[in-house]
């Protein structure tokens, strides 16, 4: 290794434990310019890409990722063709991210565009607030969130690219699972957000509302849903339980719901829910959602 390659190497490593993620990019940039296929090569491209990804420069970490991969062996989960998937999404370069999920042992449904499969749930924590919120993912970087988030003015049925590391855990019905950090809002969401408050006696006359906007394609969830975290607790492991009903009278007594659809939709679905059961379920104060500062 020449001079001026140890100089390099050695402003690259000093970058990176700094977490100085643009000089570290420049520093390695620079030195693989040199020495494209030298010790490490595999490794050095690989960091080139994450470092821009840190930076949320996808065009770059696009660039670097296809170079990192190319050195890569395919098919045994090298994270090298995980950040390209990334890398790839966030752009929509379809065929490269498909190929990347196949690199790196991941099968997808067949097709030339956009990945629209179903992985299951997961929850996601949204930037900058930290509110996780629940969803399904489409692919292994997307999530289309099915939560109506209540800290900031994200909405019910956006689309999601997110990281491919957990941060943190949720455990709901003995299920385990992971929660990934938000790293791009790939496709906003129309249906505004609404609260109401509503008389809903028992656990039933709650999931019927909510369950009523579900089938309707829209977003509906009790306030009594949201738990206050610290960021530590937040990335821990947190388990959700059923709330207590016992008692049935009062367990819906002036709760907040939080609402994802448009204001016509959402009376006509109110108006339908307390028609069930008129001596009992009520609601009023629908109005648009407001958020903390």
């Amino acid at each position: 290794m020449a001079w001026g390659q140890r100089a390099l190497y050695r402003e690259y490593r000093a970058a990176w434990e700094a977490q100085q993620w643009h000089a570290a990019a420049v520093a390695l940039e620079r030195y693989l310019a040199q020495d494209p296929d030298g010790r490490n090569a595999e490794a050095l491209w690989f960091n080139a890409a994450l470092a821009h990804k840190f930076l949320r420069d996808w065009p770059k970490a696009y660039e670097l990722g296809i170079e990192a991969a190319a050195r890569a062996k395919r098919g045994i989960g090298d994270p090298a063709f995980w950040n390209l998937g990334i890398a790839a999404t966030a752009l929509g370069e379809w065929a490269t991210a498909r190929d990347a999920w196949a690199g790196f042992g991941i099968d997808v449904p067949p097709g030339n565009g956009e990945i629209e499969a179903d992985l299951g749930m997961t929850p996601v924590r949204l930037d900058p607030s930290g509110e996780v919120v629940w969803g399904r993912r489409l692919c292994p970087a997307r999530v289309r969130v099915l939560s109506v988030p209540i800290l900031q003015a994200r909405r019910f049925g956006e689309v999601v690219l997110h990281d491919g590391v957990p941060s943190g855990e949720r455990v709901s019905n003995g299920h385990t699972y992971p929660v990934f950090d938000e790293l791009k809002l790939l496709r906003p969401s129309e249906l505004p957000s609404l609260t109401v408050v509503v008389e809903a006696p028992t656990e039933d006359d709650m999931d019927a509302l909510t369950d009523s906007f579900a089938d309707a394609g829209f977003g509906a969830e009790s306030q009594r849903n949201v738990r206050i975290l610290c960021r530590r607790c937040s990335e821990g492991s947190v388990h959700h339980t059923a709330h207590d009903a016992e008692g049935g009278v009062g367990v819906g007594v002036g709760q907040t719901f939080w609402l994802a659809a448009p204001e016509p939709d959402a009376i006509r679905l109110l108006e339908a829910w307390s028609a069930a059961n008129p001596t009992t379920r009520h609601w009023t104060a629908l109005e648009p959602a407001t958020y903390p500062p």
